[in-house]
């Protein structure tokens, strides 16, 4: 066996080599992105020790296949883009993924209150055509804000969109009418 190969080879007294865990990883990372955390949990469940885990994933991340930084600017971005969450949700899904905070704070940063507002007003467009033209006011606004806030958006942001696009919408029914 050639000398590099004999150090990721090298046997734990439990669990796997530190080669076999490397290869779970890139099961896993072959899927989706996953923080360093997830990982290391994946790792742990299948029984590698901490040792084996940390010289996996340490190795993994020197190669660049393990960054949190790049990993929670993905995350932010697809997940307020296709799934319309708001930046405190955001934070708590990265938290939540064991992404320290330092590490989610620029991809959380990267949102603007107008990027917010726009997904935010989207978000409100999409749902008023579903919801029953004969439907009392103050109930609607409640299910708007109630989804925006499910998302993950302030309570202010929530209430000041959903406001003026029900004010819009007023003004169109109203030039019909």
């Amino acid at each position: 066996m050639a000398a590099g190969s004999q150090r990721g080879a090298e046997r734990t007294p439990q669990g796997g080599t530190v080669e076999q865990a490397k290869e779970v990883c890139l099961r896993l990372l072959a899927v989706r992105a996953r923080s360093r955390a997830e990982l290391a949990q994946r790792l742990a469940a299948k029984g590698y020790t901490e040792h084996v885990t940390d010289l996996a994933l340490g190795r993994l991340a020197q190669v660049g296949l393990i960054d949190d930084v790049a990993f929670a600017e993905q995350w932010v971005q697809s997940r307020h883009t296709f799934s319309g969450k708001g930046k405190q949700a955001l934070a708590q899904e990265l938290r939540r993924k064991g992404v320290a905070a330092s590490d989610a704070a620029p991809a959380l940063e990267a949102i603007s209150s107008d990027d917010e507002i726009t997904r935010a007003t989207d978000l409100v467009r999409r749902k008023l055509r579903t919801i029953p033209r004969d439907l009392d006011a103050d109930k609607t606004i409640r299910r708007l804000v109630g989804m925006l806030a499910r998302r993950g958006y302030s309570s202010a942001t929530a209430f000041n969109v959903v406001k003026a696009e029900l004010a819009q919408v007023e003004s169109v029914n109203d030039e019909f009418d």
